[in-house]
């Protein structure tokens, strides 16, 4: 254990000389977030919550907040790289749970850069009627990974500085996109005349973990702790400012497709719902505007994300708990963690739609979420100083939230349900299985036939 903290400062250390500002990182943790959770998500969230559905963007910010107390305590205790992986090392030590866990995190990760890719050629494709050709969505949503792998293999700087003009473009977009659309709609049209479609409260639940899979690009900011400049201050400062940033514009962008759509008109649109609510209420001209903004958005959510997930999987191959294989190729173990990081992102985007690929990261996420809050709560509360009651009030959320969300899904599309549960258990026995055989390898003496200097 103490072999993977060397490396992990000793990694953070090397990193820290191409350090990210406070403002980068803040536009780093907002591009993740404000990429999917409007753009992807939007639709999805009002099918459920019905005309209710701002309220659910409320709803996970509340939750996101309770479990952003965890990792920000945490980050500013110990900050690292690998954020969540420290974390999860930390609370249960160097085994299945901790790698298991991270493992989990860093799929939920590379799930939303499939999201938000298959999101961005969505919008691309709107003003030419062909965001059903699935052949076009895929190539689309590939050009963009690819884009995301170019610029992230430029280094740091390039990202942050790509992602903080990025952030700026879209966050004053989509500010002025919704404010004109709540100015020619006003508050009493739309979803909002609605009231023979509100939705359960099991549905407004479930909704409510698509708007948590929204803000979960904060832990982005965590999993590059020791990339931020002064990360003892910063890191907690950036979650804090992230979050924040990103109620205010999903609210206001919220109210602003409501008063423009019907909740049939939104579900109807769910993939591309600010481009259709842009239509009524601004014209042509807004519709345009509003698919330029989206690009942007989505462009700089992949990147991010691409980053910040290569970063965390670099982490835990050095801290020994996933195996690594060149197969072949040169340099770093960044550099391949990069390319299989946008090879998986790609994969996914092809053979998901963008509801499962949702669903499938909600429930990683949801998951890991509350394994972190465990941990803390059991084993590092009172070395960090953290409230018992806030960690408890965290994980009591996340299970209500998944519980609604599983109920729901089990009746809407079983499969999905299936395929989470059977990634959920094939994530916790390859690890098991693998730091069983690297424990017994690295017990072997080197003179026997079992050990990698033998052979």
């Amino acid at each position: 254990m103490e072999h993977g903290h060397d490396d992990a400062r000793t990694s953070d250390e090397g990193l820290r000389r191409d350090s990210i500002t406070l403002t980068g990182a803040v536009a780093m943790g907002t591009g993740v977030m404000i990429g999917a959770g409007i753009f992807a998500l939007t639709g999805q969230i009002a099918e459920l919550a019905g005309p209710l559905f701002p309220l659910a963007f409320v709803a996970g910010a509340i939750v996101t907040a309770l479990a952003a107390y965890s990792y920000l305590k945490m980050s500013n205790a110990w900050p690292s790289s690998g954020g969540i992986a420290m974390i999860l090392q930390k609370a249960y030590g160097p085994g299945t749970i901790a790698a298991s866990a991270s493992l989990l995190m860093a799929l939920s990760m590379v799930i939303n850069e499939s999201l938000v890719a298959r999101t961005f050629a969505t919008y691309a494709l709107r003003p030419f009627g062909l965001e059903e050709n699935v052949l076009l969505l895929s190539l689309g949503a590939l050009a963009l990974i690819v884009f995301a792998y170019l610029v992230n293999a430029a280094g740091n700087r390039s990202v942050s500085g790509f992602s903080l003009v990025m952030s700026a473009v879209k966050i004053g977009g989509i500010a002025l996109f919704a404010v004109a659309a709540i100015w020619a709609s006003g508050f009493s049209g739309g979803a909002f005349a609605q009231s023979d479609s509100m939705g359960s409260p099991e549905a407004f639940l479930a909704s409510v973990a698509f708007s948590i899979l929204a803000f979960k690009g904060f832990t982005t900011i965590t999993n590059s702790g020791g990339e931020i400049r002064d990360p003892h201050h910063n890191v907690g400062r950036t979650i804090m400012i992230s979050i924040g940033i990103c109620v205010v514009t999903y609210l206001l962008v919220a109210i602003a497709v409501g008063s423009s759509l019907t909740i049939g008109e939104i579900v109807e649109a769910r993939d591309y719902s600010l481009a259709a609510a842009a239509g009524p209420a601004l014209g042509e001209a807004g519709f345009y505007f509003t698919v330029v903004i989206a690009l942007t958005a989505t462009t700089s959510g992949v990147i991010a994300s691409v980053f910040a997930v290569s970063r965390m999987l670099t982490m835990l191959t050095e801290m020994k708990m996933i195996p690594h294989s060149h197969f072949g190729m040169s340099g770093s173990v960044r550099s391949h963690m990069l390319i299989y990081t946008v090879v998986v992102a790609g994969t996914l985007a092809v053979l998901f739609d963008l509801s499962r690929i949702a669903s499938l990261g909600a429930f990683f996420y949801l998951v890991m979420d509350m394994l972190v809050h465990w941990g803390v709560f059991r084993h590092l509360r009172k070395e960090i100083g953290a409230r018992a009651s806030i960690l408890l009030a965290a994980l009591a959320a996340d299970a209500l939230v998944l519980a609604a969300f599983t109920a729901v899904k089990l009746q809407s599309d079983p499969l999905i349900v299936g395929y989470a549960v059977a990634g959920i258990v094939t994530v916790f026995v390859a690890e098991r299985a693998y730091l069983a055989r690297r424990e017994r390898t690295v017990s072997e003496p080197v003179g026997s036939p079992h050990h990698p200097r033998s052979k």
